[in-house]
């Protein structure tokens, strides 16, 4: 009960606090949520829609079953998930954030997971997507598209170690597919495709417009949680709080050898990682490494933008945000480790030159690399796509009510 009431009492404080930080810095926090609502308009809109909804289609017709059963003897051994974790995993990979836990809470939804294969699953299926770590942190912010191959490295083998990690968190799962026999699983895979497919009796027409609007709803909330926290981390550094926590890791950041001048930039990647990774890329007193170190930490961790996304996405089903937590944070470390292992052997052998490691590259962006150029194409099409995606959303949502009537 004291518990409960100091939580109200903290939550009511903070509430009152940001509000007004608002109207003492309204300039400022109006510029974070530009930032916040341009960063959703240009990219996070038009790169996570097609994922959304194709991943709906693909669950509604049965072929996320067919893959789980043929995924199967690969995902329970090693993460004690089943099958259709590949699914989850490689569509979390593909397109980033938070689709790992959308497609997990659906998939928990469907009755295809349980409790713990959810949570065990959405614990390591959430990362950053290539287009991200190629062409805004390494290109964008970096200036140097080979530091993405380590950005890169280290995350995606940092996902891997947190689930193998959680394969040994909860009570022991029974194994659906005990007794099978690996001869007859294809047969077991079409059969399952069949089974899924008579059971969902949505037309094609109603299932095509369920996945717009439910993609487009996940998609609005995501919007509104980046701009919460654009504003969130932008108020706390001009109140000083940002510097006061920053000092609070100099003492850490000293034993691990790398410069002061780097906490503030890691408080920040805390809250969101764009910013945190761009504030990170200008630290001219750090190495090239000890940026690297930061930066996957930072991309590991998710920041507590994404995290706040997810845990709304997991509330929506018995999910439990907790062991996702701990998971970014075992992500974070994973791939800050991973990232001093691999600089040797891999940036400094192949890619390091003799210019300064902060320097642009001649010509790098007359001759243009492929997320370069992705990542500024999409940029260009990405309100055109944002605008049209709503306008059917809107045309959706409006024959649904008018039938409702």
């Amino acid at each position: 009960m004291f518990y409960s009431k100091l939580k109200t009492i903290f939550l009511s404080v903070a509430v009152i606090i940001l509000a007004g930080s608002m109207i003492a810095f309204p300039k400022e926090s109006f510029e974070a949520s530009l930032r916040g609502l341009t960063m959703w308009w240009e990219i996070v809109f038009p790169s996570l829609l097609p994922f959304f909804i194709v991943s709906e289609m693909l669950i509604g017709f049965g072929v996320v079953k067919f893959i789980g059963v043929l995924l199967e003897p690969l995902m329970r051994p090693l993460f004690r998930v089943p099958g259709v974790g590949g699914f989850v995993w490689a569509m979390g990979m593909a397109s980033g954030f938070p689709a790992g836990a959308k497609l997990s809470a659906r998939l928990r939804q469907e009755g295809q997971l349980t409790q713990i294969e959810a949570e065990r699953l959405a614990s390591f299926t959430n990362s950053s997507n290539p287009l991200f770590i190629f062409g805004a942190v390494a290109v964008g912010f970096f200036h140097n598209p080979q530091l993405g191959v380590i950005l890169a490295l280290a995350h995606y083998l940092g996902n891997i170690c947190v689930g193998l990690m959680m394969r040994f968190y909860g009570n022991e799962t029974p194994d659906r597919k005990k007794g099978k026999d690996n001869k007859f699983i294809l047969k077991s895979a079409f059969s399952a495709l069949h089974q899924t497919r008579i059971k969902d009796k949505r037309p094609i027409g109603k299932l095509l417009g369920d996945a717009v609007n439910s993609s487009i709803q996940t998609l609005l909330m995501v919007g509104g949680f980046i701009i919460l926290f654009s504003v969130i981390n932008k108020l706390l550094f001009h109140l000083h709080i940002t510097a006061a926590l920053a000092r609070g890791f100099d003492v850490l950041f000293s034993n691990l050898s790398l410069p002061d001048m780097l906490s503030i930039p890691f408080i920040s990647g805390l809250f969101e990682i764009t910013l945190g990774s761009d504030l990170t890329s200008r630290v001219g007193d750090a190495t090239l490494l000890q940026q690297a170190i930061v930066t996957s930490f930072i991309l590991g961790f998710s920041g507590f933008s994404v995290q706040a996304q997810v845990a709304s996405i997991l509330a929506q089903t018995d999910i439990r945000f907790k062991p996702f937590f701990f998971a970014r944070i075992a992500q974070g470390l994973f791939a800050s480790f991973f990232a001093l292992l691999l600089w040797k052997p891999i940036y400094v052998r192949f890619y390091q030159t003799g210019e300064p490691s902060n320097a642009i590259p001649v010509n790098l962006f007359d001759q243009g690399t492929w997320p370069q150029i992705y990542f500024h194409k999409l940029t260009e099409a990405g309100p055109l796509i944002t605008i049209i995606s709503l306008m059917i959303y809107v045309l959706l949502l409006y024959n649904r009510l008018r039938k409702s009537y």
